[in-house]
């Protein structure tokens, strides 16, 4: 990879001009992704199944290198503006009462003042809108199948019709289709920690503003997180530890509410009007905690960024982090190598050790914050009380900015 002080040289160059790519996903990944080959010249179209833009959801960090991704997008300041500036972390007993109140930031690592946390939302928002101009998006569709062959990816649409492009990308997240299609099933490269979460919202009866509260029993936790002022929704979550994924409910929400009230019952706190709320919801979101590891990321002309090809997990907070940075590394590699594979191999030889060191975060994916024996809560719980004896940290963990961005330039 050769790397000078600006991409603009890269734009029309001859890696990228009048090639055609498809990007399976309008998340995080996909848009961001969709930004940087639009500004290297390429012709971007941008397929995703939901109807529009996902509003709302649950809040996501911007860290340590993703900071600079989103600063050289000029989207930086919008995200200040939405950013949450979560206030406090109250951690309570199995019986209810309170254990310790932290700076959310002695938890989670980031630093006051410097790191984001906005809704996926605000996120998604920003990152369509800066692209949207620009190149071509298809929502309420999806890649039905794809063939590759010496001059391109004929790809076949659900909705119908097909198309040809030079590339194709997958950005479609934890279950991506395009690595199913690609690399086979999912079972060949999910990592799974030992955590199942049921997450939706409802009303903010709580007083709760701008904090979480997060109730724990050996193996279970409940959390409130109230990401604006008290009359707004709160964010609850359900986490519980499971020896195997429970692969008969992911497609049944009924059995996913069966499943999370079976594992909470007889719970104190708020648990019992959590599950009420969770009966009710319209915006269930049902899955487990795990890791998607691969050793390549990429065959032939098609290939993967982000969750599709390393999600971390949430444990890490470094899920948005990664796909923003990995969206960047990916459309530079392939805007700076004379030919796709060459660009493929750069994306992964440059990228894969800072993708390696965040996961790793987890360790064997024993999560310090849902402790599945008593004393393993009691430990944590013991930690936690020091925790609020202390100041908040002054800096990220080293995981969070352990890649420096490259400035691409094309082939001479």
């Amino acid at each position: 990879m050769t790397r000078v002080d600006t991409v603009d040289t890269l734009v029309n160059g001859p890696a990228a001009r009048g090639r055609t790519v498809l990007i399976s996903g309008a998340s995080i990944a996909g848009p961001a992704l969709a930004y940087w080959l639009n500004r290297y010249g390429f012709a971007v179209t941008v397929v995703e199944r939901a109807g529009a833009v996902r509003d709302g959801g649950y809040p996501v960090d911007v860290r340590g290198t993703a900071l600079d991704v989103v600063r050289r997008m000029g989207i930086l300041p919008r995200l200040r503006d939405a950013h949450i500036d979560l206030r406090r972390l109250t951690f309570l007993g199995e019986d209810g009462s309170e254990v310790a109140s932290v700076d959310p930031h002695a938890v989670t690592g980031g630093v006051a003042g410097r790191d984001l946390e906005v809704r996926r939302g605000a996120l998604a928002g920003a990152l369509h809108e800066a692209v949207r101009d620009d190149v071509e998006f298809l929502f309420d569709d999806s890649i039905d199948t794809l063939d590759q062959h010496r001059h391109g990816v004929d790809v076949t649409f659900r909705g119908g019709g097909g198309r040809t492009f030079d590339l194709v990308l997958g950005a479609d997240g934890l279950h991506s289709h395009t690595r199913a299609l690609l690399f086979g099933p999912e079972e060949r490269f999910h990592r799974y920690l030992g955590y199942c979460f049921a997450g939706f919202t409802l009303r903010n009866t709580f007083g709760l503003v701008r904090e979480t509260t997060m109730w724990n029993a050996p193996g279970r936790a409940a959390v409130l997180y109230a990401a604006g002022d008290d009359d707004d929704d709160v964010h609850g979550f359900l986490n519980f530890a499971c020896t195997e994924p429970p692969f008969d409910a992911f497609r049944d929400p009924e059995a996913q509410r069966g499943l999370v009230a079976e594992v909470f019952d007889g719970a104190g706190w708020e648990v019992p009007g959590l599950l009420a709320a969770l009966r009710d919801a319209d915006d269930l979101f049902f899955d487990v905690v795990s890791q998607i590891r691969m050793d390549r990321w990429s065959s032939g002309r098609v290939a993967l960024v982000g969750d599709a090809a390393y999600a971390p997990s949430f444990l890490t907070g470094q899920g948005s982090s990664l796909a923003l940075v990995g969206a960047y590394m990916l459309a530079g590699s392939l805007a700076a190598e004379r030919d796709h594979a060459a660009g493929f191999a750069a994306y992964e030889r440059d990228t894969r050790a800072f993708v390696t060191l965040n996961q790793d975060q987890v360790g064997k994916g024993e999560a310090a914050l849902f402790p599945t024996t008593a004393r393993a809560l009691e430990q944590r719980n013991a930690m936690l009380r020091s925790l609020g004896s202390m100041p908040p940290p002054v800096a990220g963990r080293p995981a969070h900015e352990a890649l420096v961005l490259p400035e691409f330039r094309r082939p001479g």
